[in-house]
């Protein structure tokens, strides 16, 4: 992209629109604030030299979670678009007005990745939902949408996709996370939408909230350069991993949360395998008495965690991932 060039604003994305062998950054209005005023969503485009499929990224669905707007930064950075065979569109910021606001959810208070794909005349968050689907990610054939953990949480590297669709398992085992999570799309998420769209679509969870952290960046940016060869997008040899690594993948999970309130230490580390009963958390008082000792109800493989320790009865404790397996996937 040239930074002399202004980005253009536009109201729908539309590949034609851009001249192949371009790289371009755009502003996608969306709907318009209290003033009356545009509210636009920042996007690059790499338009290639031949045309080909559509690849997409997403990230900052909530507003909080920011590794993987420098996923898309360092990816375009290193693209040619004149090598491209197909287009690659990154959505830096896929929710604005919650990342102005530093938060999580929209500025109505509703999780925009519950309520995919929206509303035409519905309410402010699912109109805006409907506009963010209707007018970039419909456009796309293959989608990763980026996230990390929340505040007061922590995540391993994983990974929520359909093992039972080929394009979207093999498009996981690529990026070789910690753990695939096996994941239909049967929700109102972003992914589970495209989805049964025909958007082959995965989730990736990039550890933190509201920070960079670029040793998990850089790793998830060579993955998906993989992905763009493995797919015809850009020519090349895919990147090796290490022979040695291997996957856990899980049939299911669900958190774990707490029935007393008080100062809650979280015990295993992520990527931790736990059995039946084991001790995972201890709950104090404000004058340090252990009020409970939480054990876990089965085995399983810690996938994300809680660390913060404020903790009302009902807080979250771990993200505990069910019958892990060991998969060695093979060489790329």
């Amino acid at each position: 992209m040239n930074n002399d060039e202004e980005p253009k604003r536009i109201r729908w994305l539309n590949i034609d629109d851009f001249p192949p062998g371009t790289t371009t950054g755009a502003w996608v209005h969306v709907i318009n604030n209290g003033l009356g005023e545009p509210v636009r969503i920042p996007v690059i485009i790499a338009r290639g030299a031949e045309d080909g499929p559509v690849f997409g990224l997403t990230a900052a669905l909530h507003g909080n979670e920011l590794n993987g707007i420098p996923v898309i930064q360092q990816l375009f950075a290193e693209l040619d678009p004149n090598e491209l065979s197909g287009s690659v569109v990154g959505v830096l910021v896929a929710n604005v007005p919650a990342f102005i606001e530093e938060r999580r959810k929209f500025n109505d208070g509703v999780d925009l990745n519950h309520i995919a794909p929206g509303k035409p005349a519905g309410d402010c968050s699912q109109l805006y939902m409907h506009r963010l689907i209707d007018r970039i990610v419909g456009r796309l054939d293959f989608l990763i949408d980026l996230h990390t953990a929340s505040f007061g949480r922590v995540n391993s590297y994983y990974i929520r996709a359909d093992m039972s669709c080929d394009a979207s398992a093999r498009m996981a085992r690529i990026l070789n996370p910690d753990i695939i999570l096996d994941n239909p799309p049967n929700d109102y998420t972003l992914r589970g939408h495209a989805s049964l769209n025909g958007i082959q679509s995965i989730t990736l969870e990039l550890k933190d909230p509201h920070r960079f952290q670029f040793s998990v960046v850089d790793e998830c940016v060579a993955g998906i350069q993989n992905i763009l060869i493995d797919l015809g997008l850009m020519p090349g040899v895919m990147q090796p991993y290490d022979d040695e690594q291997s996957t856990w993948v899980c049939d299911s999970s669900y958190w774990l949360y707490t029935d007393e309130g008080g100062f809650l230490t979280v015990l295993p580390s992520l990527g931790d395998h736990i059995s039946e009963g084991d001790n995972i958390a201890i709950v104090r008082t404000v004058f340090g008495e252990v009020t409970k000792m939480i054990h876990a109800p089965e085995p399983g493989i810690v996938i994300g965690k809680s660390v913060n320790p404020v903790n009302q009865s009902g807080s979250r404790i771990l993200h505990l991932g069910r019958n892990p397996m060991r998969k060695k996937f093979p060489k790329r």
